[in-house]
């Protein structure tokens, strides 16, 4: 069976490098959002139905094999609380590991928007996230996205049984990732560091 940790939040609001502790804390595998986009942009071209498709298969793909291989899993994920259909696609994400036997797990963080901002310029991101590294563009789309949606859930609302919220605007990812830990009782795997972040260096 394998776990599922869904770290969400706005962008630049922290999950990745949330989603990177938590990854070194308890041994779990880990992919961002931007893995299969940025991957699925070199190959098509950014925002081409070739590019959205691959996307969503390269996604799909990886949480059947994590299922199927028993490997706990970390994702990175922006969600648009207002959409129906993004309760739906987690859910769904949830359904799958739970009815495998595995347990699902929501993280959400919010920060203030000069906070975001901020983290949006960060050195790490321009490294691990190459589209990001046009920073008038990145910092017109956080902008755009936190006018026409909400990235965060409203005050009571709660989507998961295992929901947590978290306001990281003046915590380390450290800290957060320990009171993940901590709120829902996750032990770290036993696994060697090359079974579950091999080739990547921070």
């Amino acid at each position: 069976m394998a776990n599922l940790i869904i770290v969400c939040g706005p962008q630049a609001v922290g999950k990745m490098t949330v989603a990177e502790s938590l990854r070194d804390k308890l041994k779990y595998n880990m992919m961002m959002n931007h893995d299969s986009i940025e991957m699925s942009d070199r190959i098509f071209g950014f925002g081409t139905p070739a590019q959205k498709e691959f996307n969503a298969v390269f996604r799909e793909k990886a949480f059947e094999l994590a299922v199927k291989h028993n490997v706990d899993f970390i994702f990175t994920y922006v969600c648009a609380f207002e959409d129906s259909q993004e309760k739906a696609y987690l859910t769904g994400l949830a359904e799958h590991f739970k009815n495998a036997g595995g347990e699902f797990y929501f993280v959400e963080l919010s920060a203030d928007l000069a906070t975001r901002l901020e983290r949006n310029e960060t050195p790490h991101r321009m490294e691990r996230k190459p589209s990001k590294r046009d920073v008038v563009w990145s910092k017109s789309n956080l902008l755009k996205d936190a006018e026409h949606h909400r990235l965060n859930s409203g005050d009571g609302e709660i989507w998961f049984e295992n929901h947590i919220k978290i306001d990281n605007t003046s915590l380390s990812p450290e800290e957060v990732a320990d009171m993940v830990i901590e709120q829902f009782k996750l032990a770290a795997n036993e696994k060697e560091e090359k079974e579950y972040r091999f080739g990547v260096f921070e």
